[in-house]
């Protein structure tokens, strides 16, 4: 199965200073093990950029509407993502409970939809 890591963090985030040295390569490390392991099949190196530089897009049957970031409302922001392919939900929190976590923040760890879920036969 498939699983998305969405890593979360308050609206503080933006303001943080850059990752030192050695948690890059601590997570670098986590990361090779990852893909070692044939867990690891996606992700931003880096993170996200902060939300002054995003588009909020909302549609609206066919009608779009784009605003410009910031978005000081937002209570979490996205700063990261990994795709994980792994045999079950709790082997993806066996590897989660190794990640070298760098600062505080939220993950939220979801199952995607398989084509097979979806097959009618």
């Amino acid at each position: 199965m498939k699983v998305m890591l969405l890593t979360k963090m308050t609206e503080n985030a933006e303001k943080l200073a850059p990752p030192t040295p050695e948690a890059i390569n601590a997570m670098h490390e986590y990361n090779e093990a990852l893909i070692a392991a044939g867990i690891l099949k996606d992700q931003i190196y880096g993170g996200l950029m902060p939300t002054s530089f995003a588009k909020h897009l909302r549609y609206t049957g066919k009608n779009l509407t784009v605003t410009d970031g910031p978005f000081t409302e937002t209570k979490e922001v996205v700063v990261g993502f990994a795709l994980w392919e792994v045999q079950s939900v709790e082997e993806a929190l066996e590897w989660a409970r190794k990640c070298p976590v760098m600062m505080d923040c939220t993950v939220e760890l979801r199952p995607l939809f398989s084509p097979e879920m979806f097959d009618p036969a």
